[in-house]
């Protein structure tokens, strides 16, 4: 009789649905069927399942707490920034004028900001810039990336200057690279930025990088954290040009007019149209 009531009640225990408690995590919910025997074995597993999605429970609506939590902050941020961003525009234009007043010229703030494009492949390519263009992360045709303006990336760029273009993005340009085809390093895997969770997990708890604007914001301004936040994002994939490339064999600079080299403000104008 007691081996008819434990088969009974595995058999319907099997066939109990798991509610998803929590994102990683199912646990087994429901009761032996009425007037079964319940074995003391069984018990013990119902009260511990019982107990496991309390827990669960709670851990979910913490998480969710958190994650409300987050979305306020970082629109409070996301609002500082487009302060600042303003405030330092009208700087630069107050500067303007006071020097045009005065009959004096003003020097325009260097740029701390650099994207590269790779505009050729890799046919007829010496060692030497096709090693320099790996550690760019620059492996494939139209491959873009953000660069911190110093000497060592400055001399690097000479190294391989007929293969890239370059130039200093807007604020507008990151904004558009980030939210169009912005893709994360995660465990070596390509992954998308579709949610701030996926940048909130690599970033959040040592470079306090909660979400996109916070992204904008770090790689724009060349912040502290600046590097972990470059190498977090993927090597750009961009289109080929609407319209092309005038002259890939000419330097943007020279008389006749080309493409490689650095195009300063105007590298805007040629992401527009590859993105």
């Amino acid at each position: 009789c007691v081996s008819v009531c434990v088969c009974v009640c595995v058999c319907h225990l099997a066939r109990l649905p798991f509610v998803a408690m929590a994102e990683r995590y199912a646990i087994r919910t429901g009761a032996p069927a009425e007037g079964a025997r319940v074995p003391e074995l069984v018990k013990k597993r119902i009260a511990s399942d019982a107990a496991l999605a309390e827990e669960k429970e709670k851990a979910l609506v913490a998480k969710e707490k958190l994650l409300a939590e987050q979305r306020e902050a970082l629109k409070k941020r996301t609002a500082e920034y487009e302060k600042e961003y303003a405030d330092h525009k009208q700087q630069l234009i107050d500067l303007r004028r006071e020097a045009k007043l005065g009959g004096n010229f003003f020097v325009e703030p260097e740029a701390k900001l650099l994207f590269v494009i790779r505009i050729v492949g890799i046919i007829k390519l010496a060692p030497k810039p096709r090693k320099v263009l790996q550690l760019l992360r620059l492996r494939q045709l139209h491959n873009g990336v953000f660069l911190k303006v110093n000497k060592p990336i400055l001399q690097m760029l000479k190294l391989v200057q007929p293969y890239v273009t370059y130039g200093y993005p807007s604020l507008k340009t990151v904004r558009d690279l980030l939210y169009k085809r912005g893709y994360a390093k995660v465990n070596k895997q390509r992954i998308p930025i579709s949610d701030n969770s996926v940048i909130s997990t690599s970033l959040g708890e040592k470079q306090g990088i909660f979400g996109m604007e916070d992204l904008v914001h770090e790689i724009y301004t060349v912040g502290p954290e600046f590097k972990k936040a470059n190498n977090f994002i993927w090597p750009f994939k961009l289109s080929a040009p609407r319209g092309g490339f005038k002259c890939k064999r000419h330097g943007y600079c020279e008389m006749k007019g080309g493409d490689w080299g650095n195009r300063e403000e105007e590298i805007n104008e040629l992401i527009k149209r590859m993105n």
